[in-house]
């Protein structure tokens, strides 16, 4: 989950990056699988770079997780498990792997959380900035 602080105060605002998924243009955040030999944390910065065009220190905890169902090309349905890193951004390229693809865009907290479809996702969103108040996840 790609964010940035807007300013270096304790309180200062954050702010989600979102991107909309590739087939029902519903904001979502950068996620995919973790390869072979790869940890979830690089997985999570390697598809933060490849959908969203960012860069940045991502922490090796993840935040929480949450599920959403996905349609697979033959019309069946799966419910996908997605651990959820924080990543904040430092670099933000002009063009990446999926510009094509998708768009990205930076939202408060609260909107973003209203942005998602996923309630549980919704939930990690919201509860991130009191992590980020408390320390938990740094700065």
């Amino acid at each position: 989950m790609p964010y940035r602080i807007e300013a270096s105060a304790v309180d200062a605002p954050v702010c989600i990056l979102l991107v909309t998924s590739r087939d029902t243009k519903r904001w979502v955040i950068p996620k995919g699988n973790v390869g072979a030999g790869q940890s979830p944390h690089a997985a999570a910065a390697e598809e933060a770079e490849e959908e969203a065009g960012v860069r940045g220190a991502v922490s090796k905890k993840p935040l929480g997780s949450y599920c959403y169902g996905k349609r697979l090309a033959n019309g069946d349905w799966v419910v996908i498990d997605v651990d959820v890193f924080p990543l904040v951004v430092d670099k933000e390229m002009a063009k990446w792997k999926e510009q094509g693809q998708r768009e990205r865009k930076w939202f408060s907290l609260d909107e973003a959380a209203s942005a998602v479809e996923e309630p549980d996702l919704r939930g990690l969103i919201l509860s991130f900035g009191k992590q980020l108040q408390s320390g938990k996840h740094g700065r």
